[in-house]
């Protein structure tokens, strides 16, 4: 009979690998601006993601792959989702003081890739 010690280890090495197994079989997701928040509150999450947030805003650019449609919003969706892959798997969220959601609906359009990173 194998102690009361083995089995909570056995019990805890099996919840691991499931935890690890459903983690690998979520959907991807992405993260957007929040179509009903004002474009004032969008316009000040975004900067705050492209400076301090580290988000990769290069795409945004004029002339850039990403730069239309050219709103505030898909802007944004853009930043926001730069910076939530980059920053997810160490803290970061989707959040932007309410600004943002998570989606498993991929954004990317017309030649513009949204990243994703497990």
């Amino acid at each position: 009979m194998p102690s009361p010690l083995l089995r909570i280890l056995a019990a805890a090495v099996l919840l691991v690998m499931i935890l690890q197994k459903s983690e690998a079989q979520l959907p991807p997701q992405w993260c957007i601006a929040d179509e009903q928040t004002p474009e004032a509150e969008l316009q000040q999450a975004l900067d705050w993601a492209c400076g301090k947030g580290g988000a990769d805003c290069k795409k945004i650019q004029e002339k850039q792959t990403c730069y239309f449609p050219n709103t505030i919003k898909d802007h944004a969706s853009y930043a926001f989702n730069s910076y939530w892959q980059k920053f997810k798997n160490k803290g970061g969220s989707c959040y932007f003081n309410g600004a943002a959601m998570v989606t498993d609906l991929d954004p990317s359009h017309n030649g513009c890739r949204f990243d994703y990173l497990p």
